[in-house]
C-alpha cells in the first residue's frame, strides 16, 4: 500500500484536521511542511497533474498577494502562475495530498477519506 503524503502548513486548521484524520486511520503517512521543504516547479506541476487540477484551481484568491500580483489576469500562462506559486507558497491552497498515482486538494479536510 502506498504511503500518503500530506503537503501542508502546520498552522493551517484544515491541514491539522487532515493530518488528524489520517493519523486516526492508522495508515502510514508523512506530512511535509512545504514552507520548510518548498515545492519545485516540476514537483508542483506533477502533483497538480495527478490531481487533475490546474494551477489556477489551487490559487488562494483571497490572499492580498493574489491581488497585488494581478493573478486574476487571464493572460497569465499556467507556467507563470506555477512560478509565482513556487516563489510565494502562500498562494497555494492546502493541504495537497498524494498517494501513489493519485493526488487531491483536501478541502474540506474530510475529503481526505477518499485516499484512505
Amino acid at each position: 500500500m502506498a504511503e500518503i503524503t500530506i503537503y501542508q502548513k502546520p498552522t493551517c486548521s484544515t491541514c491539522r484536521e487532515a493530518v488528524r484524520i489520517v493519523r486516526e486511520s492508522g495508515q502510514p503517512f508523512k506530512a511535509i511542511n512545504y514552507y520548510e521543504q518548498p515545492f519545485t516547479k516540476s514537483r508542483l506541476k506533477a502533483l497538480l497533474k495527478k490531481a487533475g487540477l490546474t494551477a489556477r484551481e489551487v490559487l488562494r484568491t483571497k490572499e492580498d498577494l493574489y491581488k497585488s500580483l494581478k493573478l486574476a489576469d487571464p493572460a497569465l500562462t499556467e507556467d507563470h502562475v506555477l512560478d509565482l506559486m513556487v516563489l510565494h507558497p502562500d498562494l497555494i491552497q492546502r493541504p495537497l495530498v498524494e498517494k501513489g498515482d493519485k493526488a487531491m486538494l483536501a478541502r474540506p479536510a474530510d475529503t481526505i477519506t477518499h485516499m484512505l
